[in-house]
């Protein structure tokens, strides 16, 4: 484990180098690159969710002037794909649908022109000719054995089973149940930018700049579609405004993209518009819980039964694992002793879901965190009270919990502690029994959420290299991909406490797969602990060597040989040190080598060790007007623990976008769709998503509990505002009407879904309850 040394920048508030350039409007983003001759995509894409192609007509469209070609799938001959390697060969989805269409917005054919414009208009002179089958979007309905089947050939629209396999009774002993069920809506991650593509073929190769979270999982997908050596593609990533999990991997249309360009041999460029984003590019959540969670009397929590209904979409992908996380980490920070899980993945006709801030994670967290306040309201006990009673305790780590996970280390009573400590929790208290002894109309509401998420595990391992050039300045290169992280900061902090250089000095290199050697990407919140712990290993070695080099040059100890303000030098001894740009010039001259010494100041590693489990507390205040169902969240308290950060401001960025989002789930969106599966949320009019106006003030704290996994100490940030927010914002909205016989909203907490279970408490009821 790394201890930070004196001076060190790590830890300090580096603001990102990336910044200037994004506010100043000089970034370089996918449809920005306009290459002469470049054509243009637009996608003809199904108008219902469940039909037969009869016929597609071309003819007009071919025709119009401007128009160099209309492609369906006969044309591209491409192989149908599954979205995950553990998805049934038998659940594949064709890039471009050949014979059946399986969700409104799923693409048939696609018009390339001269122009984004021409290519639009002559889409719609596209004859789609579909024969109507019948829809299921519901996926309760959707896992009957009399529903239709999207796949007759797989013979079920269940996908996936996870079952834990557990205890025959988990609730032996309890002396109190608390019954629910619990729906996470589905979401549309709405990236700032949606995704873009241009592919150029050039010399027998296709350079393709793409709006990617993993570069080299994009050329694999695209080699193995397009029935290409991965060599013989490049794939770049520039600035990218955005991604949320749903730019890992590789959607169809980017396929079929490639391939058109490598048809055509020219230049051809696809940007998403919003309305196509909002219905193609998949969504996240979607699942429907029935919980119990069973505990003494005193608190102390016996046992949690779960049985999880995950909507995967038309064609299931990466989704049909994420039930499996959700499982996984059911038991939250919470020592319950036996947990019975299962979940079943169900496909409908509808846009497919994948990985979304959180992916799994956040489900886990509402439906434990949920279930917690029920049972505290049963047991008339301060939610805060019940929860600290039941967390693991910080000398039982590592802690492996009843759904499988095992906790690399934790203080979860000393986040919960902070908390209540930066947000007053006991004055709001007081504040609130007030407004209930008024009979106010704007009664408030505190809620808590105490959380734990996992990071990195099982996702594979990170390359990072570090190069000393000739004019003395350091060059890091890594696999990792960023897109708002702050990368461009953070990795040569790393590199630069290592090599005691200037920040100024260092520069990095990412998302090439022609300039990176390898590389995973970024997901699963696990760019600093692997790609970070790579670059620090390939800093560290090239600072050894540069020690030893130093220490034969200078006639010195490797031991008294030190690294400060960009110089290499003997302790003690000002004047005897050498520059970098000295150092890097000796290490090429065979002559100025120690014996055994290979040239060069260069070093790569590959960082593979286990993910981390961040954790914290978040607390969010809320006004709920009890006359029209309005809920307005006024405050809100984080205290994050991700290990050792290596740089505080963009920690502090991520958690605020996180709990943004966060927000954004709790009271405002949902994807819907209609009983034929027609959009009904298919534009940023109908699908809200938060404002500044919807952001209050968010007061952010943090304790640091290193992680044994990675040199660094480090743990994942990207997602955890995200996770510790949504059940926050629910639990205070439920608590603002608690004292009236509320005991459960689903989320988004509209007033209209606030108002109605307000109306549904009987005049009775409501009177009298505290």
């Amino acid at each position: 484990m790394q201890t930070m040394t004196p001076g060190s920048i790590l830890g300090h508030a580096v603001r990102r180098r990336e910044d200037p350039r994004l506010v100043t409007g000089t970034g370089q983003f996918v449809d920005d690159i306009r290459p002469e001759r470049c054509l243009h995509v637009a996608f003809v894409r199904s108008t219902l969710a469940h039909a037969k192609i009869r016929s597609l007509d071309l003819v007009e469209a071919a025709r119009t002037p401007g128009v160099v070609a209309v492609l369906t799938g006969a044309d591209l001959h491409l192989p149908a794909r599954v979205g995950f390697q553990t998805v049934a060969e038998t659940l594949a989805r064709p890039p471009l649908a050949i014979e059946r269409v399986r969700f409104v917005g799923e693409p048939v054919a696609l018009v390339v022109a001269e122009s984004s414009g021409v290519a639009e208009d002559a889409a719609q002179l596209v004859g789609l000719d579909l024969e109507p089958l019948a829809v299921v979007v519901d996926p309760e309905a959707a896992r009957r054995p009399d529903s239709t089947l999207l796949f007759p050939a797989h013979g079920s629209n269940v996908a996936n089973r996870f079952d834990s396999g557990g205890e025959d009774d988990v609730f032996a002993g309890a002396e109190v149940k608390i019954v629910g069920r619990f729906v996470n809506q589905r979401l549309a991650p709405v990236p700032m930018e949606p995704e873009a593509i241009l592919v150029v073929p050039e010399a027998g190769r296709l350079l393709v700049w793409a709006t990617s979270q993993t570069p080299f999982g994009l050329r694999a997908e695209l080699a193995s579609s397009l029935g290409m050596s991965p060599a013989a593609i490049r794939v770049v990533v520039g600035d990218m405004g955005g991604g949320f999990g749903a730019k890992a991997g590789a959607r169809p249309e980017l396929i079929v993209v490639a391939a058109a360009a490598r048809k055509l041999g020219r230049p051809v460029k696809w940007i998403e518009t919003r309305s196509e984003n909002l219905v193609a590019m998949t969504h996240g959540r979607g699942q429907v819980q029935d919980v119990e969670l069973g505990a003494m009397h005193d608190g102390h929590l016996v046992g949690m039964r779960a049985r999880v209904v995950a909507d995967v979409g038309a064609y299931p992908g990466i989704a049909t694992l994420l039930p499996m996380l959700t499982g996984q980490m059911a038991s939250g920070v919470y020592s319950i002793p036996a947990i019975d899980y299962e979940a079943q993945c169900v496909v409908t006709n509808t846009t497919p879901l994948g990985a979304y801030r959180g992916a799994g994670r956040p489900e886990a967290t509402a439906m434990v965190e949920r279930a917690m306040d029920m049972l505290a309201a049963e047991l008339a006990m301060d939610p805060a009270d019940l929860r600290r009673r039941n967390l693991i305790a910080p000398d039982r780590f590592p802690y492996t919990t009843a759904g499988g996970a095992t906790y690399d280390s934790g203080d979860y009573a000393k986040a919960l502690d902070k908390l209540l400590e930066v947000s007053a929790y006991r004055t709001l208290r007081t504040e609130q029994a007030r407004r209930r002894e008024r009979g106010d109309r704007l009664q408030l509401g505190i809620g808590l959420s105490v959380y734990v998420e996992v990071t990195a595990v099982g996702i594979g391992p990170e390359w990072g290299a570090v190069r000393i050039e000739t004019d003395g300045t350091a060059t890091v290169r890594c696999g990792t991909t960023s897109f708002g992280q702050g990368h461009e900061t953070s990795l040569p902090q790393i590199a630069a406490e290592q090599l005691g250089m200037p920040l100024e000095s260092v520069r990095l290199v990412h998302s090439d797969t022609d300039t990176v050697e390898r590389g995973t990407g970024t997901v699963g919140s696990r760019s600093m602990q692997h790609g970070g712990s790579a670059v620090h290993q390939a800093a560290q070695q090239v600072r050894h060597k540069a020690r030893d080099l130093a220490s034969h040059l200078l006639e010195a100890d490797p031991e008294d040989i030190v690294f400060v303000g960009g110089m290499v030098g003997v302790a003690g001894v000002p004047g005897r040190s050498l520059s970098w740009t000295s150092l890097a010039a000796a290490a090429t001259d065979g002559k100025r080598l120690p014996e055994g010494m290979k040239p060069g100041l260069a070093a790569e590693a590959d960082f593979a060790g286990d993910g981390s489990y961040p954790f914290g507390a978040h607390c969010a205040v809320v006004e709920v007007d009890v006359e029209t169902g309005d809920a307005r969240l006024v405050r809100f308290f984080a205290v994050d623990d991700c290990g050792r950060i290596i740089n505080p401001l963009l920690a502090e960025g991520q958690v605020h976008g996180g709990i943004a989002q966060g927000i954004g789930q709790a009271l405002l969106e949902e994807v819907v769709f209609d009983d034929q599966g027609t959009p009904r949320s298919g534009t940023l009019v109908d699908y809200q998503i938060p404002s500044i106006g919807e952001v209050p003030e968010v007061v952010t704290a943090t304790t640091e509990t290193l992680s044994p996994n990675n040199p660094l100490g480090a743990k994942g940030i990207g997602e955890s505002g995200t996770i510790g927010s949504t059940p926050a914002i629910q639990n205070a909205v439920v608590d603002a009407l608690s004292h009236l016989g509320v005991r459960h909203i689903d989320m988004p907490l509209t007033p209209q879904r606030v108002w109605a279970a307000l109306a549904a408490i009987g005049p009775d009821e409501g009177k009298g309850q505290t």
